[in-house]
């Protein structure tokens, strides 16, 4: 029986290393993404030519609400019953608390927190028995992040979420956990100055950022691994170990 995973933002960044190692596991993909058609278009064609699996694209913006629906209803007109899902798409805010709006708030609240939760209770009874969720938490969410209040208030809050869905995925035998990652060479983190860069590295102990295919590697070790539940992994290299 082919193996499904649903990864949302799942062709840039640490989606894109999590849709490589779980392609490389075997299993059939459908990836969403906001906007940039090439790149989406280029990943597929890199996954199904390098791991003969199948990979669907699905542009579905997690600002906006009909998106939930229209992700439900692309799995339900494809029969597509799924093993995994990362949700792991979310965006941020990085104005001034000063200057910070209540909408720009909002929009960060329902990318981040109302988006994933409602997506999953509308797609949770085409996930198979002994499935895995697993959200993308951060490091923010746990250290005072002075860039974005709103980013770091909501990261929280997905880590929490994860504590508390335990108990209500319970009934459908299906797993929750997420990843917390500190710092990924990401090509959001690359484009950082060198200045900033370096300042980032003497704060972790292995003077590093994390590789988003070792980051991967945590997603698949939450999904394959039957007991994992509850958890919020932090991968962050030792971060402020001073």
């Amino acid at each position: 029986m082919a193996k499904f995973a649903l990864i949302t933002g799942g062709t840039k960044g640490i989606g894109r290393s999590v849709a490589s190692c779980l392609g490389k596991e075997g299993y059939d993909l459908v990836l969403t993404y906001s906007s940039d058609d090439n790149s989406a278009e280029y990943i597929k064609n890199e996954l199904q030519s390098g791991y003969d699996i199948r990979v669907a694209l699905l542009k579905a913006d997690i600002t906006h609400r009909e998106s939930i629906e229209q992700i439900n209803c692309f799995l339900e007109d494809n029969e597509i019953c799924l093993d995994a899902v990362v949700l792991n798409a979310g965006i941020t805010c990085r104005d001034s608390f000063e200057a910070m709006m209540l909408a720009d708030w909002e929009k960060v609240f329902f990318a981040n927190i109302h988006f994933p939760v409602f997506l999953l209770q509308s797609i949770i009874n085409k996930i198979r028995r002994n499935g895995s969720v697993v959200f993308t938490g951060s490091l923010m969410g746990i250290e005072p992040h002075s860039v974005s209040l709103a980013y770091g208030t909501t990261k929280a809050a997905v880590h929490a979420l994860v504590k508390n869905l335990v108990k209500f995925l319970i009934p459908y035998e299906v797993r929750v956990n997420a990843v917390a990652p500190g710092f990924v060479d990401t090509e959001w983190q690359k484009n950082k100055p060198a200045e900033i860069r370096s300042n980032i590295e003497s704060k972790i102990s292995l003077k590093r950022f994390c590789d988003p295919d070792e980051l991967a590697e945590v997603y698949k070790m939450l999904i394959m691994n039957s007991y994992f539940n509850g958890e919020v992994v932090v991968v962050d290299g030792g971060y402020s170990y001073k």
